[in-house]
């Protein structure tokens, strides 16, 4: 087992990528939007069925392309997508009101399988329909958008409200079963965590 889960967080402006970290981490929500222009890392820990998991979250601004490799034409060529391709899983988030969001993360998840040849398979990636709270204007079915991520894409799909904390929790608590944290596979999925994750605090999950 890693010491330390690394997961990159992805998605298309204005979707609530950075808003679904913010409220995991600090238990807030701003009703203001400010674009990430430049990657953030997170360094929380958390407490899950009694065991520390040590997790380096990283927040990518959106990128034009996935790196298609390491060297200095690729990851390194670009301050914002380094580290993009060492992580142990990938959250792409789309926003369920706008189409082109949802397009956007079917080409960065093309790209993944395509550019991460090694341990490509083994990469868990995590779909995420975000801003459940404005349903009556969602573009895309959710049936259709799940049969397609779990059946087609074979990734994990969670809808959730950054704005009201909705799934949240679930969304990580999952994502550590996803990346083979042995002692988080026999969890159940209602996993309660007990106050807010804060700087230099953990969560019990």
């Amino acid at each position: 087992m890693v010491a330390t889960f690394k997961i990159a967080v992805l998605g298309a402006q204005g979707v609530g990528k950075s808003a679904i970290v913010r409220q995991f981490l600090y238990n807030e929500f701003s009703e203001v939007c400010v674009p990430t222009t430049a990657r953030r890392v997170y360094l929380p820990a958390v407490v899950m069925n009694g065991h520390v998991h040590d997790l380096q979250i990283m927040d990518f601004p959106p990128i034009t392309a996935f790196p298609v490799n390491t060297l200095q034409v690729g990851e390194w060529a670009d301050v914002c997508c380094r580290g993009l391709r060492s992580v142990h899983a990938y959250i792409l988030v789309y926003d369920i009101c706008c189409f082109d969001s949802f397009e956007y993360i079917k080409t960065i998840r093309q790209q993944i399988l395509e550019t991460r040849v090694i341990g490509t398979s083994e990469t868990p990636i995590i779909i995420v329909g975000n801003k459940r709270d404005l349903q009556r204007g969602r573009v895309i079915p959710r049936w259709n958008v799940s049969n397609l991520v779990k059946k087609t894409w074979k990734c994990g799909y969670i809808e959730c409200s950054a704005k009201y904390n909705w799934h949240i929790l679930l969304l990580f608590s999952e994502l550590l079963k996803s990346v083979g944290c042995a002692r988080c596979k026999h969890v159940h999925t209602t996993i309660r965590f007990q106050g807010a994750l804060r700087r230099n605090r953990c969560t019990i999950m």
